[in-house]
């Protein structure tokens, strides 16, 4: 018997998982190339740093997305209301 999950915690879930994924993937290349450069062994380095990554980076977006979206709303109404 499965739990039925709302559509806006499966949004949010989703949201952090590509999120997360696409930007460990980015920046563990990046930072993996700028310390290391190609090397021959770059492409298991970079997926060894990746797979280390994602879990930490999809457990921070999980947590910190909602007080990050609040703040951007004041950020952006605040901004709204001034001449």
């Amino acid at each position: 018997m499965s739990i039925p999950v709302s559509t806006p915690t499966r949004l949010r879930v989703t949201f952090a998982w590509l999120m997360s994924g696409l930007m460990s993937l980015l920046m563990t290349g990046w930072i993996g190339w700028i310390n290391a450069g190609m090397s021959s062994d770059f492409l298991a380095r970079w997926a060894h740093a990746f797979v280390l990554a994602w879990p930490a980076a999809f457990t921070i977006v999980l947590i910190a997305a909602p007080t990050v979206q609040r703040l951007t709303q004041r950020l952006v109404t605040a901004d709204a209301m001034q001449p």
